[in-house]
């Protein structure tokens, strides 16, 4: 048997580093903060600012102060007990310097230090030196001021001890992101204040301030204080909507070391907003807790129903997704010593501790039942929100059912207005959606058959955030794009089965084409949400002029373009006259000028639809597309001032 030819690189123990200290972060920091880009720059804020908050939970401070100063710095400042800095027996300095400069060091790994805590796997604060060019932790103990420096995680000295003060116990942490590590160093105000307000929200009792310094001219602050918790969390969700019964429900209960707090109230819209949290860290993609949440929310609903003979024996049972319709919900939970949660990874993003499944159930479920019989009206109208989505679910599967028959996904026709391509390979496939049947044109001249598809959209589609699935696929329009993508809808919605893995949404530059756009964006964030996370959507980015001067011309994207081009070919030739076409209109260019500026892959300029916020994006759709109309107008009239070139 041939002997297999060995490498020419040596392997042996030369090859192999042992990472001291702080150098694993610096290596690989997506293991600790998830990225290095824009979340992962937030994250040091969070891992500071929880740190905060476990003093509040504990009942050791009730004042947070967030500054964002110049030069990418950013100080947090609380008055709890502040950070230990006597001798650490273990590492020899003190305990100041061991938390900020050893991995898995801090008072929560179960001796004491804290009942209950966010920031559970004690890299936090270690992290964030290590990620930072300039550190300075400043302590206020007993009477004392303390104060030591690091950079990117090593000591500039050891722990000083300035002299006595007046100043209340606390800590004050100030650092500045390195710009090796990070893409981008700068904050974005509007993120922190999202996160710091709903912290205060979570922390009942708690007042937490944020200041932005970093420019003269715009100094702001803001002050976050609520004495009722997740019951104002809630009230901010609804930002004015009519809730569809009055009294909203309300528990805070602890069993097992788990302390249980949840708030919800039904709104008249059809989507659900379901905010969970365990120890005030954020679960976006839920876990255990919320689990046994919807678990009972089904169980006791169904109960009550068929106890008050609403429904019968024989009748179907209301579902999740029934009981759910139009359900605004914070779900709070907080893991006490010696519980501690368990989450998916380090960013924490869902929940895997077991017993708070069963706790969440019993104690909502016992709490909601308690609910129903002592507020019989409200009781009512959530059951009947509940009978009419279940009566709606089963007509939009039916319609469903009749789109998929007739639909690809059964081997059937496509739709007749989708000029498809002729590649049948999902990953290099294209699906323009276009604006009318003139732009729908010169798209179909234009494009490349062999990977783009066109489907002309009629005028603008309905409004999904004010229709039920049944309504909505009873649209040819819409059904028209459902059969396109290939993935159905709803409860059959299948990723896996995209037909094509760019949809890119091109309308014109003008406000009907916004509103198009705005339509199109609002049934992709409702029914293919999967889709934008997963970095299938797109904008078109067409050009807004065609600049000319003699033979030579050039298109640009944006006033401050056009006016950048224009003043540079004035200086370089001042005799030649320029021309300026502005495009309203996809239709108004030809197929070679649509190819060129807006579908060559090699030239054309997109934007990617993401999700940062959900939340955010959630309450921004809500107000500009639902029901409620004094939302929307608010909304507009705050932000008229500020709206620049306005094309009407």
């Amino acid at each position: 048997m041939a002997k297999k030819q060995q490498p020419s690189q040596e392997y042996s123990a030369a090859q192999i580093d042992v990472l001291e200290g702080l150098e694993p972060v610096r290596v690989r920091p997506g293991m600790y903060i998830g990225s290095t880009g824009t979340e992962g720059l937030h994250h040091l804020v969070w891992e500071i600012v929880n740190n905060s908050i476990d003093e509040a939970m504990g009942g050791y401070c009730d004042a947070i102060v967030v500054d964002l100063l110049p030069d990418n710095r950013v100080r947090v400042e609380d008055n709890g007990r502040g950070i230990p800095v006597d001798m650490h027996p273990k590492t020899g300095v003190s305990t100041l310097e061991t938390i900020m400069t050893k991995l898995h060091a801090g008072g929560k790994f179960g001796k004491g230090g804290y009942q209950v805590s966010g920031g559970l796997h004690g890299v936090g604060i270690s992290v964030v030196n290590a990620l930072s060019t300039d550190t300075k932790v400043t302590v206020w103990k007993d009477g004392y001021e303390y104060t030591q420096s690091f950079s990117i995680g090593f000591p500039q000295g050891a722990l000083k001890k300035v002299g006595k003060t007046n100043h209340p116990n606390g800590t004050e942490v100030t650092f500045k992101p390195d710009e090796t590590i990070f893409s981008e160093t700068r904050f974005n105000r509007e993120k922190i204040y999202t996160y710091l307000r709903s912290q205060a929200y979570l922390t009942k009792g708690t007042k937490i301030e944020i200041n932005d310094l970093r420019d003269e001219k715009d100094t702001i602050d803001y002050t976050f204080f609520f004495d009722s918790g997740v019951v104002s969390y809630l009230g901010y969700l609804f930002h004015g909507e009519e809730p569809r019964h009055p009294t909203p429900f309300y528990c805070n209960y602890e069993k097992d070391n788990i302390l249980v707090e949840v708030a919800f109230q039904y709104s008249r819209n059809l989507q659900s907003t379901e905010l969970s949290f365990v120890n005030n860290i954020i679960t976006p993609g839920g876990g255990t807790h919320v689990t046994g949440f919807r678990t009972a929310l089904t169980r006791v609903l169904n109960d009550y129903a068929k106890k008050k003979g609403i429904l019968k024996e024989k009748d179907e049972n209301l579902t999740g997704d029934d009981v759910r319709e139009g359900l605004v919900t914070v779900i709070s939970i907080k893991l006490k010593a010696p519980l501690s949660p368990q989450f998916e990874g380090q960013t924490k993003e869902k929940l895997g501790t077991v017993e708070a499944r069963s706790v969440v159930d019993q104690i909502f479920g016992e709490q909601l039942a308690d609910y129903l019989d002592k507020n019989p009206s409200d009781a009512k109208a959530i059951i009947e929100n509940s009978l009419l989505a279940a009566k709606a679910r089963r007509a939009a599967k039916a319609a469903r059912d009749t789109v998929i028959r007739k639909g690809a996904l059964e081997g059937m026709t496509l739709p007749g207005k989708l000029a498809d391509c002729s590649s049948r390979r999902p990953e290099e496939s294209e699906l323009f959606i276009v604006e009318g049947d003139s732009a729908g044109g010169s798209a179909k001249q234009g494009r490349n058959r062999a990977f783009q598809a066109i489907l002309p959209l009629k005028g603008k589609i309905l409004n999904v955030e004010k229709a039920r699935l049944d309504r909505m696929l009873a649209s040819k329009e819409i059904k028209s794009l459902v059969i396109a993508l290939g993935t159905s809808i709803g409860e059959t919605f299948d990723i896996n089965r995209l037909r094509y893995h760019k949809i890119i949404i091109m309308t014109d530059a003008d406000v009907d084409g916004a509103h198009i756009m705005t339509l199109i964006l609002t049934l992709f964030f409702r029914y293919f949400k999967e889709l934008i996370e997963n970095g299938n959507v797109f904008i078109a980015k067409p050009p807004l002029y065609r600049l000319s001067r003699g033979r030579e011309f050039q298109y640009v994207y944006s006033d401050e373009q056009k006016q950048e081009l224009v003043a540079k070919w004035e200086a370089a030739n001042p005799q030649t006259k320029i021309n300026i076409q502005r495009y309203k209109g996809l239709g108004e260019m030809d197929a070679d000028q649509l190819w060129d500026t807006t579908m060559d892959p090699s030239t054309r300029v997109m934007k990617s639809v993401t999700i940062d916020e959900a939340e955010k994006a959630d309450r921004i759709f809500d107000i500009l597309m639902g029901e409620e109309v004094l939302p929307r107008r608010k909304f507009i009239q705050s932000r008229a001032r500020s709206v620049q070139n306005l094309d009407i």
